[in-house]
């Protein structure tokens, strides 16, 4: 597919699409006539420019969007994006998550997470021809492999200037490739984050829904070497120095209003077949709900609110939970829906479209035929499959596996690696050692894979795994009492929980793995082979995959052209652009949203028990009516949340919502929960995100929190 047909089909269909499009920003430019009519008063061309303002100030936290906001490095983003950063620093003693943190200086701010990054993207390069020479004739793992050499080839070459970060992204099924190349700021601190009672007001229960009450915001900064450059954490490090910055409005955005996001969403699936949809929506999310609502059930029942370990679970709680109610909503409007009939009807229309052409039918006649039966392959085993997945969320068994692997991969030069086991990944892996450490109980652990293991203990025999059954002792009929005993025998001498004969491992042979006695580490040895050869067979089925899917892509992007429908790619967490409008929306019959909320909805919902608790003191400032700078007559109150028609999805949260003139007026961080289904397609009448109005924050952090070291540092614009 040539570019410029992408940049037609764009221009032709994007005014008659009300605000639907995740929009990739090169396309940005062709888009100028319909943005400067929906109110974009900066010129589209600085959209598309990724060194120059705004773009060069919203940032990536690698699964979350963040946007520099002082000339000194100051980041704003949810508070929900940093509550790993909160909980890492939080003890029952010195609780952040629950009473708030704020550092009235440099030297008070905290180091984050380990691992944590700040990446700034700087240049987006089309690498498509480069990612596909020579690999015509190759098929299945060749081609998959090929693929990933040349990806890993363009990425060391990018990566040879120290400091940056790159990625090669593959786009509309792996019909274009794109080279992203990103500054990493390796020193990441907590600066301030709200009490959970503001930033996390409503907690479950509001979440996804509307109305919407809550602060979800915080502040990180990013810091490098005093002469500018990334580098690990150091007291003698200086705040990063950005190009640019985002001002902060306080005079926000009324209904109606033009606004933006620039983030980074992760992942959407507008293209899928009606074969994936079925199986998605009937087996795997209402499998994924269950399983997520039983860890929390497990973590809850094991560790007790307010302990430690309880602590150390709170983030992983929060996103099960987030993703359980994500679920939920997927599957009951799916019901509602005739997404499965228009799925179908869809392919019907294109099947008929290519039939009716001798060129489209020798391009593209066997595709659907062929991707079908590919996606029916993938779902052979998925029951299981499933299982061993949700095993990722415990900690001892995939740290046991990962050291091992990373032991196999350095026999091999650092380019015939796994990714993730590179030279290049090793700063990242080692981080990923040291978090376990305010993450990990190995009571919660324990009981979370005693309850997985009992599941996968029913499957059929053929589903089984001789290696696992051997190591964990499940015979033909589970003995729950004496698989109870194994893990007991296990936990009791794995030193894996503690963190120096953990990092130890990182420098040890694959023959030193096969003498140890840690029970853990003899399960990744028994493991591996079996591993290996079920990673081959889905390298096997994604290379084949690689070469229909794209072709499907292709199809259906030169039909929706001729249709003058828009043409964007789903999302794949790479640096995106939305436009769209403050507007509410009727969530039903009879019932109609506005869209905004106000302070005394907080003071209407606070039950003074958690998720409503509101801080006393917050309580009291609006009960006196205490607006101060940011009163809006027309609400006649300080505004709180408010709605907006930007197509979005996870990964977006905590992006810069932004007016026409590039200023802060909200941070995005929800979706109603009418729209969740919007990662399968965009609805103009029910797809809302919801933003917490930069009023809000302001005002919290003015009269609520006393933030005015944070207030000076930023620029406000009224």
């Amino acid at each position: 597919m040539k570019k410029w047909l992408l940049t037609v089909a764009v221009a032709a269909s994007f005014g008659a699409q009300a605000d639907e499009g995740m929009w990739q920003p090169y396309q940005l430019p062709a888009l100028a006539d319909e943005l400067k009519a929906k109110g974009l008063e900066i010129d589209a061309k600085s959209i598309s420019k990724l060194t120059e303002f705004p773009m060069n100030a919203v940032i990536s936290l690698g699964g979350c969007t963040a946007s520099f906001v002082s000339p000194k490095g100051l980041a704003v983003t949810n508070h929900h994006c940093a509550y790993g950063s909160i909980q890492y620093n939080s003890t029952p003693e010195k609780n952040l998550l629950k009473d708030g943190f704020l550092a009235k200086s440099y030297g008070e701010e905290l180091q984050a997470t380990p691992g944590s990054r700040i990446y700034v993207t700087e240049a987006v390069t089309d690498v498509t021809d480069k990612v596909k020479k020579g690999l015509e004739s190759k098929v299945g793992n060749a081609f998959y492999q090929g693929i990933e050499h040349q990806e890993k080839s363009l990425v060391a070459e990018c990566e040879a200037e120290d400091g940056y970060r790159c990625q090669v992204y593959s786009f509309h099924g792996g019909l274009e490739y794109y080279l992203v190349k990103q500054l990493e700021i390796r020193d990441v601190r907590l600066v301030y984050n709200p009490a959970a009672s503001v930033g996390k007001y409503g907690g479950d229960v509001d979440n996804w829904m509307w109305p919407r009450h809550t602060g979800d915001f915080s502040f990180y900064r990013g810091y490098v070497s005093k002469q500018g450059k990334p580098a690990d954490f150091s007291k003698d490090n200086v705040p990063y120095e950005p190009k640019s910055f985002l001002k902060v409005s306080a005079k926000g955005v009324s209904d109606g209003d033009f606004v933006m996001v620039a983030g980074y969403p992760g992942r959407t699936n507008r293209y899928r077949t009606a074969n994936e949809v079925e199986n998605q929506f009937e087996w795997a999310y209402p499998e994924g709900k269950m399983l997520r609502e039983r860890f929390i059930e497990i973590i809850k029942e094991t560790a007790p609110e307010g302990s430690d370990e309880r602590i150390k679970y709170e983030s992983l709680i929060a996103g099960l939970a987030n993703y359980a109610k994500n679920f939920t909503s997927m599957i009951e409007f799916y019901g509602k829906s005739t997404m499965l009939d228009d799925r179908k009807g869809r392919e019907s229309e294109l099947a008929n479209w290519i039939s009716k052409d001798s060129k489209r039918q020798q391009q593209y006649g066997k595709t659907l035929a062929e991707l079908d039966k590919l996606i029916v392959e993938g779902q052979d085993h998925q029951a299981r499959d499933t299982i061993l997945g949700y095993i990722r969320y415990t900690t001892m068994v995939p740290t046991a596996r990962k050291l091992y692997r990373l032991a196999n991969e350095k026999q091999l030069d650092d380019m015939a690696r796994e990714p993730g086991y590179q030279e290049r990944d090793m700063i990242r892996f080692k981080s990923s050692m040291e978090r376990i450490d305010r993450r990990y109980a190995a009571s919660v652990d324990k009981a979370v894979l005693f309850d997985m293991l009992k599941r996968y203990a029913v499957l059929p025999a053929s589903e089984r795994i001789s290696a696992l059954d051997k190591v964990f002792g499940i015979g033909k009929k589970l003995d729950e009492k004496k698989l109870s005993k194994t893990l007991d025998k296990m936990y009791a001498k794995t030193t894996l929980g503690d963190m120096d004969p953990r990092l130890a491992w990182l420098d040890k042979s694959v023959a030193d793995f096969k003498a140890s006695n840690d029970p853990f580490i003899k399960f990744a040895v028994a493991m591996y082979d079996t591993d290996m050869k079920e990673e081959k067979k889905d390298k096997e089925l994604a290379g084949k995959l690689m070469k229909v899917r794209p072709q499907y892509m292709d199809a259906i992007i030169a039909y929706n052209t001729e249709l003058g429908k828009p043409v964007y790619a789903d999302a794949n967490s790479s640096l995106r652009v939305t436009v769209g409008h403050v507007k509410g929306y009727s969530p039903q019959d009879g019932l109609q949203a506005v869209p905004f909320t106000r302070l005394e909805g907080i003071l209407a919902k606070d039950t003074g028990a958690n998720p409503f608790d509101a801080p006393s003191k917050q309580l009291e400032l609006i009960k006196q009516k205490q607006y101060g700078d940011f009163y809006v007559k027309s609400l006649d109150s300080v505004p709180v949340n408010f709605l907006s028609t930007l197509d979005t999805t996870g990964g977006n949260s905590g992006s810069p919502t932004l007016n026409g003139r590039a200023e802060l007026v909200g941070l995005l961080f929800d979706g109603v929960y009418e729209s969740i289904i919007g990662d399968w397609g965009y609805d103009p009448e029910t797809n809302r995100s919801i933003q917490v109005d930069s009023r809000y924050m302001l005002w919290v952090m003015k009269y609520l929190d006393n933030a005015d070291n944070l207030l000076a540092e930023m620029e406000i614009v009224h």
